[in-house]
């Protein structure tokens, strides 16, 4: 890099002319780190149809919050036919919760007709219990009750 700048500077003779060029090469080799980054995870959510921006996912890691997880999982539940905001699970995550079972355990409530809300799934996860377990359960419990009822009916 500093040969290159050797070499700009070398090869004008105007000195505002080096500081310029010298400048637009950072700023383009910023950009491409910027790309190299968070390039393919913006593309990826483009793409399945889910709405971040480049500032997004680099504040995200401003905020010492995983940008992957958090796309990943916003990916799953919008996929599924979930409204989950990007916010939600940054909350989550940096309370110490777990993103990913708390959007799978939404998903399954919301498979076996079972009333959750974001809210109750993040405080059951934030209590240190595993809320997907118990959604599986309850769901599990469901299906003995619906056999139970049709046996008895017969």
């Amino acid at each position: 890099m500093f040969k290159m700048t050797a070499q700009i500077l070398a090869a004008t003779d105007n000195p505002l002319m080096a500081g310029v060029l010298i400048i637009a090469c950072i700023t383009i080799f910023v950009f491409l780190l910027v790309v190299m980054k968070y390039g393919g995870l913006w593309l990826q959510a483009k793409l399945t149809g889910v709405d971040v921006s480049v500032p997004e996912l680099i504040g995200m890691t401003l905020r010492k919050v995983n940008a992957k997880t958090i796309v990943i999982c916003r990916i799953t539940a919008i996929r599924a036919g979930l409204s989950l905001s990007a916010q939600q699970l940054e909350v989550h995550y940096l309370s110490g919760g777990s993103v990913p079972n708390v959007v799978k355990a939404l998903i399954a409530a919301d498979r076996a007709n079972i009333d959750l809300s974001f809210e109750t799934a993040a405080a059951i996860d934030l209590a240190g219990r595993d809320v997907l377990a118990e959604i599986q359960a309850e769901a599990k419990d469901q299906i003995e009750n619906l056999r139970a009822g049709r046996q008895q009916a017969t």
